[in-house]
């Protein structure tokens, strides 16, 4: 039993860090995530990958697609499955806000962050993003590069 504790973190973070280099953020939500059987086990280890995710509508519900929580190794014929659609869960007007604004062309919906809270649920940060260009991302990398050098001369 002591082995199960060690295995499970307390405080999990997962950040989809390609979306912050691909996408600015216009505006961000905390939703729930609708589960099923070993998924919070694999999440509370960590087994979450998240760079290729995004998130739709289908009538008036949101789900997000291609959110690879990796099967639960203990787990039996139980399992999950590991890359299905699951049903993110948010306030009637916050969904109505994200289904007008997801509609203008170049915005999409995209997941940030994965992590679960005091109460022990799992929650997805999502951002209503747009595109960059180009010269937008070379524009993050100079203003990235020009901060840590800022940094080093502090010290």
């Amino acid at each position: 039993m002591g082995k199960d504790k060690q295995r499970f973190s307390s405080s999990i973070n997962i950040k989809n860090r390609k979306a912050s280099y691909e996408f600015s953020f216009i505006d961000t939500y905390t939703a729930g995530m609708q589960l099923q059987g070993t998924e919070i086990k694999s999440i509370r280890e960590g087994k979450v990958q998240m760079q290729d995710a995004f998130c739709y509508f289908q009538g008036e519900e949101l789900f997000v697609k291609q959110l690879h929580i990796s099967p639960y190794a203990q787990g039996t014929h139980y399992n999950h499955v590991s890359d299905r659609e699951r049903k993110l869960l948010l306030k009637k007007r916050e969904l109505e806000k994200l289904h007008e604004k997801s509609d203008e062309k170049g915005l999409s919906i995209i997941p940030t962050r994965l992590f679960i809270n005091d109460r022990g649920f799992a929650k997805l940060d999502i951002a209503l993003a747009k595109g960059k260009k180009l010269h937008d991302k070379r524009d993050s990398i100079k203003d990235r590069d020009t901060k840590r050098e800022l940094d080093r001369m502090k010290f």
